[in-house]
């Protein structure tokens, strides 16, 4: 294929020598971690510290989960995972890999299920302590996780090493246009014989657990293995673009779709008026910065209060009851307080509510 195709593929521009283009991927360079910097006894899945990116981590070892500043040239922050209790013989189904996942809608321009279907380039910087062969694949969740895998390697240890994968564009693939999960992209780092009993497959195939992490690089069996990730992108084509860096403002917004979260310092704060829709209940709204992906759930670090009067009583049992685009509608339980009396929902200092729409 010539270069003029590729770039035409592409979609991008060649500006001052360098490859251009859109990264389909959000908060590759790790920038933003809104629920924490640092994570300790990691044994469950999660989104830990880097926004968009999910470990799952199965009867495998303990884990520090950190956005760290350690990077390569051009990054100042990597997505790391560190061992802390090794399991240095996995049971058959035991796995530990790294998720991001894609909306289906904003997958369409590949034309999967079309004669017009493109192809794909991932890129992105990795390190670790331990060397050798690992696994990378990718999979439609609309098409019953329909698969392609693929084997990269880390030659030199605790060396940040730039990787590219070409991903085959799929005429007969299935992504639904909506707010589901489009595309899982998997990094695996351990796992049992379950995962590993395959091979990879670079064109696109049914899934088989056993062709995801055919060559398994095995972190976790000691309590030295680490392994971390940045400048992770996405791109359309078949030639990986410059990483398309752009504001921790930009990156912040974009996250924020799938998990928002606000604090509350100096001191108990009202963040939102509402009213009490019967003597023992009391609704209020919250505006997200951004349109979230769906009806997100709730959590927060401890129940509000509301001011009522004069008074500040207790809410419990707080939960979302409707969600229309940025605005998030909530109730709980209050008392002693009479039937449509306005007030104030409060929170105390240093409590954080968070609200969850990932996929």
């Amino acid at each position: 294929m010539s270069k003029a195709r590729q770039l035409a593929d592409l979609g991008n521009q060649v500006d001052d020598g360098a490859i251009t283009g859109f990264n389909l991927i959000i908060n590759g360079a790790m920038n933003v971690a809104q629920r924490s910097s640092s994570v300790t006894g990691a044994t469950t899945n999660g989104y830990y510290t880097c926004d968009r990116f999910k470990v799952q981590i199965g009867n495998i070892g303990t884990y520090t989960v950190d956005q760290s500043t350690d990077a390569p040239n051009g990054f100042s922050n990597s997505w790391k995972i560190s061992c802390t209790t090794a399991d240095a013989s996995p049971a058959a189904g035991d796995y530990l890999l790294l998720n991001h996942f894609i909306e289906g809608q904003d997958l369409q321009s590949l034309g999967f299920g079309t004669s017009g279907a493109k192809a794909l380039t991932m890129s992105f910087w990795v390190k670790s302590n331990k060397t050798g062969n690992a696994s990378f694949e990718i999979e439609q969740v609309d098409n019953s996780y329909k698969m392609a895998g693929f084997q990269y390697t880390i030659n030199a240890a605790n060396t940040w090493e730039y990787k590219t994968i070409s991903i085959p564009a799929d005429a007969s693939g299935v992504i639904n246009n909506d707010n589901g999960a489009g595309f899982q992209i998997n990094w695996w780092l351990n796992s049992g014989s379950t995962f590993t009993s395959g091979s990879h497959n670079s064109a696109w195939t049914a899934f088989a657990a056993g062709d995801t992490n055919p060559s398994n690089l095995g972190v976790g069996g000691s309590t030295s293995d680490y392994w971390q990730i940045t400048g992770v992108c996405l791109n359309v084509g078949d030639s990986a673009i410059d990483f398309p860096h752009e504001s921790y403002g930009d990156t912040l917004a974009r996250c924020q779709r799938y998990y928002y979260t606000a604090g509350v310092n100096g001191g108990r704060t009202a963040v939102a008026a509402g009213y009490t829709s019967s003597s023992t209940s009391v609704r209020w709204t919250f505006l997200t910065p951004v349109n979230m992906r769906a009806s997100p759930t709730y959590s927060a670090g401890d129940d509000p209060s509301a001011a009522d009067g004069g008074a500040n009583r207790a809410v419990s049992s707080t939960s979302v009851l409707g969600f229309e685009s940025n605005t998030v509608s909530m109730i709980g339980v209050i008392s002693g307080s009479g039937n449509h009396r306005s007030l104030n929902i409060n929170y105390a200092n240093n409590i954080n509510f968070n609200l969850d729409a990932e996929l």
